[in-house]
This record gives structure tokens, sequence and C-alpha cells, in this order.
């Protein structure tokens, strides 16, 4: 058999998954048949009832002990992904270090979140106690990215297991081994019972989990393909939670600490070789402060420096997206950009070097269209209203940053996005108390936080009577007397 370095083939029933630097084997996994994934699915309902009856302190326990053996063997996890996906080991580091923290957080704050507690009764239905729970949905469907196969797809299924729900993961083909092995170690420390399972496959193996009756969807990946899970889920009326898309933006108002804004730029820009969702791919710089900025980015970005071993940027994980990375640039210029740092012949497959493109048209392709490569469009504007009008005419809003000190939080808060960073990007993927996820094309439904908890549970209401009712509404047996006892009631209320 041939294989193409960093494409994954199926060959003999198996799934074959290689570096996109080296070629190098990274493992071989069994493709998942319909039947395969039914009968995952059919396991973990089995193994639901277990898994949720053991209750918060029960499932904090092994939660627990999953958590200290990712942190113990975070070298050999974050090795894999360089090895699997390209990713550089620091790079590799930071981005576990992000899931152990929201594995934690779920753990140590699902009963507190979850818990059964009393609601507080109104007037109009005095005579009854409230109080609210929520119920683990049963068994959740993840479906991770490759371009953080740690932390993205950990972000539903920490919070999912945490909420008592069994999980059924279905990692990208192009990082297989890396869901394995979370799999693997996760039997570890809990061998009873197939609470998290793995099916492995191409795109047709995610399609059969949509399809599998599982209770819930949570899907990280392009737009295109949430719109294809969300048909599918809509077939059985299973709920989703989409992560999708993105084109975030950096907004540099006149007063902005530069440097520092430089510095954030080009991180939240080219890390993972710029193959992140919340990446930033533009940024509108006030016409005050733009050249000096373009110096500083340009500086920084010239530093780094790519290749396999011990480099700042790794290879493009997915090979064919190179092709899209050279059509934005080539685009860009042949519209009237310029590039101040790489072009054109930056792409060097499997590698793209930094590209910094300068005064690009705003409905050009690496404008419009979510380039997932390292690559930065810098554009010069009046004011920050012209910044924020441009940042938010596209149809993602996944997130985006701000520098400045006066009006930075006015300005965060006028940015269609559902996550946005003042003074630093990208941060609010790794604070583990706040939710993560975006709106438009961007997707919908919130992990991470109190949201993301929610998110894998059902609430259900309870009341309860505690005496008679002083004004029987919900009853045939009320009188005329009562009838107009309750307008008056209403007027007294609600009438002022």
């Amino acid at each position: 058999m041939t294989t193409v370095t960093g494409v994954p083939t199926v060959d003999d029933g198996e799934l074959v998954s290689t570096s996109p630097a080296t070629g190098e084997l990274a493992g071989r996994f069994p493709v998942a048949e319909p039947e395969d994934v039914d009968r995952a699915v059919d396991r973990a309902r089995a193994a639901a009832d277990w898994w949720a009856g053991l209750g918060f302190a029960g499932r904090r326990t092994r939660l627990s002990r999953w958590r200290a053996m990712l942190a113990n063997r975070l070298p050999e996890l974050a090795d894999l992904c360089h090895r699997e996906t390209g990713k550089p080991v620091a790079e590799a580091v930071v981005e576990i270090l992000a899931a152990i923290e929201h594995v934690d957080w779920a753990n140590r704050n699902a009963k507190r979140v979850l818990g059964p507690r009393r609601v507080r009764s109104r007037l109009v239905l005095v005579e009854h106690s409230a109080h609210l729970e929520y119920q683990p949905y049963g068994v959740v469907g993840v479906i991770g990215p490759w371009n953080y196969p740690v932390l993205t797809p950990l972000g539903s299924i920490g919070y999912a297991l945490a909420a008592g729900n069994t999980v059924v993961f279905k990692p990208s083909e192009y990082s297989p081994a890396v869901g394995q092995w979370l799999v693997d170690t996760f039997a570890e420390v809990v061998p009873e019972q197939p609470v998290f399972q793995v099916v492995h496959g191409l795109g047709e193996v995610g399609a059969a989990l949509c399809h599998a009756r599982v209770d819930k969807v949570a899907f990280t990946g392009s737009t295109g393909t949430a719109k294809r899970v969300m048909a599918a889920c809509a077939e059985s009326l299973t709920p989703v939670v989409l992560e999708a898309g993105g084109k975030d933006a950096m907004i540099v108002d006149a007063d902005a600490d530069l440097d520092a804004a430089a510095e954030a730029c080009v991180w939240g820009a080219l890390t993972n070789a710029g193959q992140s969702c919340i990446g930033i791919e533009r940024a509108y710089v006030v016409d005050a402060v733009h050249d000096a900025f373009v110096d500083k980015v340009v500086e920084r970005a010239g530093r780094l420096t790519v290749g396999v071993d011990g480099a700042d940027i790794g290879p493009i994980t997915m090979p064919r997206q190179i092709e899209v990375i050279r059509r934005h640039i080539t685009d860009a210029v042949a519209r009237g950009g310029r590039a101040v740092l790489g072009g054109p012949e930056a792409v060097q497959p499997p590698y793209v070097r930094p590209t910094i493109l300068l005064g690009v048209p705003e409905d050009a392709d690496a404008i419009r269209e979510e380039t997932f490569g390292p690559t930065l469009t810098i554009n010069r504007v009046a004011d920050a209203d012209e910044a924020v009008s441009r940042a938010n005419a596209l149809p993602y809003g996944l997130g985006g940053s701000v520098f400045g000190r006066r009006r930075a939080t006015e300005i965060a808060a006028r940015i269609r996005a559902g996550m946005v960073a003042v003074n630093s990007t990208l941060t609010f993927v790794g604070m583990s108390t706040l939710p993560f996820g975006g709106v438009g094309d961007s997707g919908f439904g919130r992990i991470h936080g109190p949201d993301g908890l929610r998110e894998f549970a059902r609430s259900k209401a309870v009341t309860r009577r505690r005496g008679p009712s002083p004004l029987p509404a919900m009853t045939f047996e009320r009188t005329p007397a009562q009838v107009e006892r309750i307008v008056k009631m209403a007027r007294i209320l609600y009438g002022r």
C-alpha cells in the first residue's frame, strides 16, 4: 500500500494514521462499521445507569484519578500529539494543560452546578414548593477535531462525564492515536464499565454516530460539516452542540500597548500553525498606530522557526488545506494586497511560513473565508467604530480580541462573537469558569464552565403541593367569586 504523508487512509479495514511532517506511522485502528457504532452505543447505554448511579462523589473519585494520570503522563501524550499531528511539543504541552484544567474544574463543580436545589415559589402558586434538578442525557456522542485533539474533545467529554453521561467518541481521522490514548487511559482508572469508548473511521463513521440513537451530539469542525451533522441529528430530534468555524478579528485602538498587542497578535494568529478556530486571522488597526504595529508584528513573526523538532511552527496537518492557504495568499496579492512577510512563496508543503498581508480588500477570500493557516491580514481603519463594523461584517461569530485602554471594554461588548479577550488573545479557551462557543456560522451551544455542564444535562422542574390553594385557579371547581378574586389579584400584582 502507498500512503501520502499525513493523509489518513483505510487499509484492510484499518485506519492508518501518519505524521504530516515525516510520514512516520502513528497507529493503525479498526474502522467501525455502522453496526459497530450501534453496538458501542448499546454498551454505553447499559453502562449509563451504573455511571449515573455513582453520583457526583463516585464520579469525582474516578475522574480525579484520570486527571492525575493525564498530568503525570503529560509528556507521553504531548509526544504522541507531536508525532501524529506535527504540532510542536511545547504547543501540545500547553494544550494538554488546558484540557486537564477543564477536566478538573468540571469534576470539582458538577455537584454545585447540577445538584438538586430548592427554588423560591411566587405568590400566584404560593401553596406549592419548587425544586430544580439536572439529569444526565444518557449517551453523548462526541465528534472531535484534529487541530486540538486533546483540549477540544475533552471540553465536551470531561463535562459530559462529570454530568453523569457515558460517551462514545469519534476522533478525527487525522488524530485517531490521540483519541485512542484518551480512551485507553480512562479505562485504566474506570475498568468496571465501558463508560468512555472510541469508534474510528472517516466521515461516514461520524454520520453513523449521529444516527445511532445517542441522546446528544457534540461536534467541533467546519461550518459545512456542522450543518450536515445537524441535519442528520434532526431526523431523530437529537439535540446538538456545534462549535464550527471562525474568522476572528483583533481590533487595535489608538491607545493600545503596541508591544503587548503585537506579541499577542503573533501568538493568536500563528500558534498551532494558524490551525485554530479561534485564531486571529484579521487585524483592524487604527490609522495612528497602524505602521508601528505592523513593524512590531513583522519583526516578531519573522523570528519564528518552522520545522519538525524544536520549531515554533510545525507542518499543516491536513495536506489539502495547503491549497486553501495558497489560494487565499495568491488571491490577496493579485487583488492589491501586499505581503510584508512571506507571500505565495511561503507555501512549501508540508509547511507554510508565516505570512503577513496588508491592504487586502474586504471581499477577498483571505478576509471572508477561514484560512486555517499561519497567515494574517492587517488592515488600516480610521477609528475603532470602523474596526467593529468590519469585524462584524462576516457571518462567523466565534471569538475576538481588543487592545486598547480607554474604550477597550466598550469595543469588546460591540463585537458579535461568543467570546472576546481584552488586551490578550485566546485566553477565554483556557478559562474553565467561562462558557466557550459562538454565534452565526460559528455554531451554537456552549462547552466549558457552568453552561458547559448544563449543556450535558436535562433540567427537570418539580413542584410539590404543601397546602390548599388560597385562590384556586387550576381546577374546574373554581367559583365565579374566586375567578373575580384572581382578576383583582392580577391588577394588584401586575397592574402598576
